[in-house]
This record gives C-alpha cells, sequence and structure tokens, in this order.
C-alpha cells in the first residue's frame, strides 16, 4: 500500500465558536498550541510524516493568520519534487457564501481529484491532536476492501454523545451514524464504550466525486451528517480503531492512542496540560514522529528544513490558492 498515490485535503475553514473569543481573530486551526506550534500542525506533521506529499488545506474563516503560520512554518522542497503545501480559499464565485459545509468544501474542488489522479483521497480534519500514521489506516483501508474508511476513536459511552458516533457490527463495517445521540450505541466487542468518529475519512476518489455530486444536487453540504449516512447505505463504509495504529518513540508514561478534540475552551486547555512535565500524558518531543511547525516543517531528507531564528522563506513556498 505504501506505493500508493494519495491526495491529502485538510479541511481548516470551521468557526469554532465554542471557543470563543479565542476564535474571535483566527480560524480554529491557526489557534495557537503548547511549545510554540498551531493546531493545524498534528494533523500536517502525521501527513508529512507519512510521506505524503500532495496535500491541500481548505481554509475559509478568517484564513490569514492561519496562511501567514503555513508561510512561516512550513516549506517545501527545493529539489523540484513538487512536494508542497498549498492552501485553498473558496471560489470567489461562491462568496458570501463560501464554503457551506465540510463535503461543499471538497466539492468546490474536485479538480484536485482530476490533476492528481490518487488512488486514495484523505480527507482529514484540522483541529485535533494526536498522533496517527496515515499508511496505517491506507493499508487497513486496502486489505478490507474499503469504499471508505472512517477513523474511529473509542470513547466512554457516558461521553458519547458529544460526537457523531458510528455503529458498526463485529467486523467493523459501519451500518449507521449516530450525530450526538442522546442514547449513542456501543461498539459490539466493548459495551462500555463506543466509536467515535476522528472526522479522518479514506475514499477511493471515483465514489467520493460521485457521492459529493449527488450531495450538491440535493443541497447537501456535510460529510457526517449528509454524505456518509447515505453512503452507508449503499457502498462498503468501514471503521478504523484508532488505538490499532503503532507510532514509533512513544514513552511508557504517554496515554496509548491519545487523541482530543480540542473544541471548547476547557477541552483546550485540558490538551496544553497534558503535554507539560516530565512524564505528559502526550509528549511533544518524539524524534522518531517529530511534530513539524514551530519552525521547522518538512523533514530535512531531500525536502528543506527551516529552524527557528532563520529567515522566513519566500512568499511562493506556500502557494495560497484561489481555485476560481
Amino acid at each position: 500500500m505504501s506505493s500508493k498515490k494519495i491526495l491529502a485535503l485538510v479541511l481548516a475553514g470551521g468557526r469554532g465558536t465554542r471557543l470563543h473569543p479565542l476564535t474571535a481573530e483566527h480560524a480554529k486551526p491557526a489557534l495557537p498550541f503548547a511549545g510554540g506550534y498551531r493546531i493545524v500542525d498534528f494533523v500536517l506533521s502525521n501527513l508529512v510524516n507519512s510521506g505524503i506529499t500532495r496535500i491541500y488545506v481548505l481554509a475559509q474563516y478568517k484564513p490569514q493568520s492561519l496562511m501567514d503560520h503555513l508561510r512561516s512554518a512550513w516549506c517545501f522542497a527545493p529539489d523540484g519534487s513538487g512536494r508542497r503545501i498549498n492552501v485553498v480559499l473558496p471560489r470567489a464565485a461562491s462568496e458570501p457564501a463560501g464554503f457551506r459545509g465540510t463535503a461543499d468544501a471538497v466539492y468546490q474542488n474536485l479538480r484536485l481529484l482530476e490533476e492528481h489522479d490518487p488512488d486514495v483521497v484523505a480527507v482529514f480534519a484540522a483541529d485535533h491532536v494526536y498522533r496517527m500514521d496515515v499508511r496505517q489506516m491506507a493499508e487497513f483501508h486496502h486489505n478490507n476492501a474499503a469504499d471508505v474508511t472512517v477513523g474511529a476513536v473509542a470513547v466512554p459511552l457516558a461521553n458519547a454523545s458529544s460526537f457523531g458516533v458510528m455503529v458498526t457490527g463485529a467486523d467493523g463495517r459501519v451500518s449507521e451514524f449516530q450525530e450526538k445521540p442522546q442514547r449513542p450505541r456501543s461498539i459490539p466487542s466493548d459495551p462500555a464504550r463506543a466509536y467515535a468518529s476522528m472526522g479522518n475519512y479514506l475514499f477511493k476518489p471515483e465514489l467520493l466525486a460521485a457521492a459529493l455530486s449527488d450531495c450538491s444536487r440535493c443541497g447537501d453540504t456535510d460529510f457526517g451528517a449528509h454524505l456518509l449516512p447515505r453512503l452507508v447505505r449503499t457502498h462498503r463504509v468501514v471503521a478504523y480503531d484508532f488505538a490499532r495504529n503503532r507510532i514509533p518513540g512513544v514513552q511508557p508514561w504517554e496515554e496509548p492512542g491519545y487523541w482530543r478534540d480540542v473544541g471548547t475552551l476547557e477541552a483546550y486547555r485540558r490538551a496544553q496540560r497534558d503535554v507539560v512535565g516530565p512524564t505528559p500524558r502526550f509528549s511533544l518531543w518524539n524524534p522518531a514522529w517529530p511534530l513539524r511547525g514551530a519552525g521547522r516543517g518538512w523533514p530535512a531528507e531531500g525536502y528543506g528544513e527551516r529552524r527557528i531564528g532563520t529567515a522566513d522563506p519566500a512568499p511562493d513556498e506556500v502557494s495560497c490558492v484561489d481555485v476560481s
């Protein structure tokens, strides 16, 4: 599966209303995190560390600070390989509405699938704190002959109502999506927990294009609320248990399978407390799986590197693309 071409589309357009006033001037993914990072650095680091080189960040709400951060902290390879991070803004013709939802954001950029002709399309959220080897999820996607694979994190049943919940069979196939249900269904093998969607999806490209076109005709705009509940009735949608993902360099004192949705002020504060101290629940220092962004973007081997204190890269090192 490592030879498969993966196109990554990072959803970074949310307003983060529950994080107000922090998001009064910044998009949620651009909010600072401990050690000089931004929240978006986690998903970008996971993609880069997984060897994915075609990455598009779909931005909308107050994108300037996000774009400034990508320009100053991330850079593309100077070797002509084309490895780069691109920021994509809504088409001018769609203003003032912009992207109307997560599915609409990708629908407006379907031309990227034609341009890159990938084997797999990764649609990942930009606002979570975690480590993940995307190649392992892609291997699972391939081995299970899945049309769609959804990253799943097991959460206590008592807390599951705060998430989009997937109902699965014993084989992991998703039969239903429950959006913040009052009575969430548990994992068949674990009655005390439920599968929450991580907002990370892998798609067969041709299926994604067709499903988004159908959504557009129906006026549907969201992956979790509209597109995926429809696909589970007609296609093979499977849940990838995040707990099976293995990252090198994780220390014994760290929480296995650490993943946090930092969508509220309290969750944001708790996550930042989790990374401090001599034995943090989630360490930001892992040379085997580096967190990039606080002065360092692409890995040095063949990509170019930038450290704190050096000059900013040229403005075109992060391409800001208006696809109008």
